[in-house]
């Protein structure tokens, strides 16, 4: 078939990127987004209990990159325990009904970078301060991040949680959220530069 192709149209040697031609090309490197908005989130997926719960906090915050931007097109997803400690291994997380309490959530960032999850706080677990594990999404990431929020009030507990004192003393305020309500929660994230929120590596 070659022969019914003009001649400046004919392959004259091996392809690029096969062993005979020596030529390799680099793979283009892929991030984890922006495409969240089709199908990730969710009905009430950022509800881990409704607001009316009798003791229904809210945690939320800002994600920002390095230039203190807001990035508009993060998704977040919480794991935690509940009230009492207790890790949760109740199913409907994607399908909530209004009481059952599956320790997961999932929310996309506003175009202001904004994201709020109603939860509650969680009670520690095997005598470790209350956290609440947090994954991020975002464009330009080539793997999620994972990082914890702490609860400035577990003074004592936090004092001896063992994640907490692997972190410089410097940089331990990234990881401890801020009371800025009776029942509100804010933990900003900051992606790189100064004031860098520190993440974990997590092996599970």
């Amino acid at each position: 078939m070659t022969d019914l192709l003009p001649s400046e149209t004919r392959a004259t040697g091996p392809a690029i990127g096969t062993p005979a031609s020596g030529i390799f090309v680099q793979t283009p490197s892929q991030t984890v987004g922006p495409f969240y908005g089709y199908a990730l989130p969710y009905d009430k997926g950022p509800e881990l209990v409704p607001g009316h719960h009798p003791h229904a906090i809210r945690l939320h915050g800002t994600v920002t990159d390095g230039a203190g931007e807001p990035v508009i097109d993060a998704l977040l997803e919480i794991w935690q325990a509940d009230g009492e400690g207790a890790l949760s291994s109740e199913l409907g997380s994607l399908d909530r009904d209004g009481f059952t309490f599956t320790g997961f959530g999932r929310a996309a960032t506003t175009m202001a970078g904004h994201y709020t999850f109603t939860t509650v706080k969680p009670g520690p677990v095997a005598g470790h301060a209350p956290y609440v594990l947090v994954t991020i999404f975002a464009r330009g990431l080539t793997h999620h991040l994972f990082t914890r929020v702490y609860f400035e009030a577990d003074t004592a507990l936090l004092a001896t949680d063992t994640v907490l004192a692997q972190v410089p003393a410097d940089r331990r305020s990234t990881l401890i959220s801020v009371q800025d309500g009776p029942a509100s929660y804010r933990f900003d994230i900051r992606l790189q530069g100064e004031g860098e929120t520190v993440f974990l590596d997590f092996d599970a």
